[in-house]
């Protein structure tokens, strides 16, 4: 069967993939209504502990295990009754 994409891997950011689960434990908390400041999240700090510990990251690297990691605490604090 041929795909859309002829089997081209489209993804990047292969190690940005295997560092995932460890950056999402240190950046999750960032993210919940708990911890907001006057009703903003600390998106920014997470960019800064991200960039603290893993510093051979780049800056487009950072802001993609950022976005990623918000879309899944976001579509865990859903799933939750």
């Amino acid at each position: 069967m041929d795909t859309p994409y002829n089997g081209t891997e489209r993804r990047k950011y292969h190690h940005v993939r295997a560092i995932f689960d460890d950056a999402y434990q240190l950046i999750s908390p960032f993210f919940a209504k708990e911890n907001r400041w006057g009703n903003a999240t600390l998106d920014h700090l997470a960019y800064r502990v991200l960039r603290e510990n893993y510093p051979e990251l780049s800056f487009e690297e950072v802001h993609v295990l950022v976005v990623a990691a918000k879309r899944v605490f976001t579509e865990l604090q859903t799933e939750r009754p």
